[in-house]
């Protein structure tokens, strides 16, 4: 069963999960990403988002992978 775009969990969202389920404190990844206090708590709660540099910092930090799934859309009359 394929799932639509509205089912699935925006990037963004699932990095917040990650760093809720790491289990450590905001400051600690903020101070071991080189990330400011205030960009981590203004991405938490969803006021901004992060580059993607910082992206890349808080993945590289929390151990995760980016898996694409590819979806080929057939142009019509091709």
């Amino acid at each position: 069963m394929k799932k639509n775009r509205s089912t699935r969990k925006k990037l963004s969202d699932q990095i917040r999960e990650a760093v809720e389920k790491s289990g450590l404190s905001h400051h600690r990844i903020a101070s071991e990403t080189g990330l400011h206090d205030a960009t981590l708590s203004r991405f938490m709660s969803g006021e901004r988002g992060l580059t993607m540099k910082g992206l890349d910092q808080l993945a590289d930090f929390l151990g995760l992978q980016i898996v694409i799934e590819a979806r080929l859309h057939k142009k019509k009359g091709k």
